[in-house]
């Protein structure tokens, strides 16, 4: 039995979509009953009501569960509850655990998220289970979260002209239902995109599909710690972003890797492909969350 944490966010909902497709059952955990009803409409998915700092309903949720996937939301308790996830898993008997993790995650790294990822990994590690690491970068479906600037013609970032090989969530999730469904164990993988792109190259695919003129208008951090404060987004959170960001302006986000392909047996899904897909979703209202 396979359990899937961070179910109802974007990443969790594709890798349901996927599981269902495939007809593999799963529990999914979730923090309440209106969560556990998002999930009416996938088949096979049967929702478990667990919070990862209650330790006894961790333990209700990991029992018979052979494989788990671990991903929790984006915050600065991030760290201690996948650390506490882990040690359950440990004492459930889980013998597979598959974590979702940021490329470049290093315990030295001066950006929190990849600090705290490593950790995590190291945890994993230690504790004797098989793993699987998938290590992504950042999200095509973040650009979505800039919406209304687009809107208005620009798209901004603290980024300069640093290339960056960003990666659409649906092929994460398709690797990560790869590694909880077939043999193979104990790897690591890279997940990018197959192109590494300017800002200025993404703002001018994103105008060709919009059908207006986008820009990209290179901004400082302390200008983006703003916006994210305007649009609601946690100062722990915000500031890891802004660390982000300094991070893939070193150019340090560029590589590309061909693990999707080795994985998936396909090439991972390009900007042009994803922009085109989720044209309406740009121009629409809706907000996005944020996992990291």
């Amino acid at each position: 039995m396979i359990l899937i944490t961070g179910a109802t966010g974007n990443v969790g909902t594709e890798i349901l979509k996927h599981l269902v497709k495939q007809g593999v059952p799963a529990k999914a955990m979730v923090r309440s009953t209106a969560s556990a009803d998002k999930l009416a409409g996938f088949s096979g998915i049967e929702p478990v009501i667990a919070d990862f700092d209650d330790p006894s309903s961790l333990e209700r949720a990991l029992t018979g569960i052979e494989t788990a996937f671990l991903l929790t939301n984006s915050s600065e308790r991030a760290e201690t509850q996948q650390l506490a996830f882990v040690a359950a898993a440990k004492r459930a008997g889980v013998r597979h655990l598959v974590k979702f993790s940021q490329v470049h995650a290093a315990s030295d790294s001066p950006v929190r998220f990849l600090r705290y990822h490593a950790i995590v990994e190291q945890a994993i590690m230690a504790s004797r289970m098989a793993y699987t690491i998938l290590r992504s970068n950042l999200f095509m479906q973040e650009l979505l979260s800039f919406r209304d600037s687009i809107k208005g013609g620009k798209l901004f970032a603290p980024i300069g002209d640093a290339r960056i090989s960003l990666v659409d969530i649906r092929d994460l999730a398709a690797v990560a239902v790869v590694a909880m469904t077939r043999p193979g164990q104990n790897k690591t993988y890279d997940l990018t995109g197959p192109e590494a792109l300017s800002h200025d190259e993404i703002a001018e695919k994103i105008a060709a599909v919009v059908g207006w003129p986008v820009k990209f208008v290179p901004i400082d951090p302390d200008a983006m710690r703003q916006a994210l404060a305007e649009f609601g987004i946690p100062q722990w959170q915000a500031d890891g972003v802004i660390e982000d960001y300094a991070h893939y302006a070193r150019n340090e986000a560029a590589e590309i890797s061909g693990d999707i392909a080795s994985v998936l047996g396909k090439n991972p899904t390009t900007l042009d492909t994803f922009l085109n897909e989720y044209r309406s979703s740009l121009v629409a209202q809706e907000e996005m969350q944020h996992e990291r």
